[in-house]
């Protein structure tokens, strides 16, 4: 008898939250957007600079590592080249940490730049959600040749860290 009252009680509860969340569809409806950020990044011209910049420090490091190949092939004492894989080693280390920096601190700032410049398109659009493209399977508006022209187009600042 307790639990046809508990039953009872949560059903009517249950049906009364229901009435109450069943009105009309809302009349403020979000906008949504959506953008590809694979094509926004790769046509970003400060992406582009930042990944080349990127690529030549990566190439740098290489190039220091088949120097020291060289070099290590002409030292002749087991005790030298012991002390010179070590000062290398640490070297290396510093170099490798340096471009890890890097490398992070660029994608930052492009996410970063990337981030806002969609935030103002939308605004201008009067776009209140943006989502990747890759969760839209229909409807929204595309913004993302917006925001490779706003970034591209001089009007927009690159955050630089």
């Amino acid at each position: 008898m307790k639990n046809l009252k508990k039953i009872l009680i949560s059903a009517a509860a249950v049906m009364t939250f229901m009435s109450l969340n069943t009105t009309a569809p809302q009349a403020n409806a979000q906008t949504i957007g959506y953008v590809n950020y694979k094509t926004v990044e790769s046509n970003y011209e400060f992406a582009k600079n930042a990944y080349k910049e990127i690529d030549t420090k990566y190439l740098e490091l290489q190039q220091y590592l088949m120097d020291k190949e060289k070099q290590y092939k002409n030292i002749d004492s087991p005790i030298n080249k012991k002390n010179f894989e070590d000062q290398v080693q640490k070297d290396f280390k510093a170099k490798n940490d340096e471009f890890t920096k890097l490398k992070m601190k660029r994608a930052e700032e492009v996410e970063s730049n990337i981030l806002q410049a969609t935030k103002a398109v939308a605004a201008d659009k009067k776009i209140d959600v943006v989502l990747d493209y890759r969760v839209i399977f229909t409807g929204g508006i595309d913004i993302s040749q917006d925001v490779i022209n706003y970034l591209n187009s001089g009007k927009f600042k690159p955050v630089k860290r």
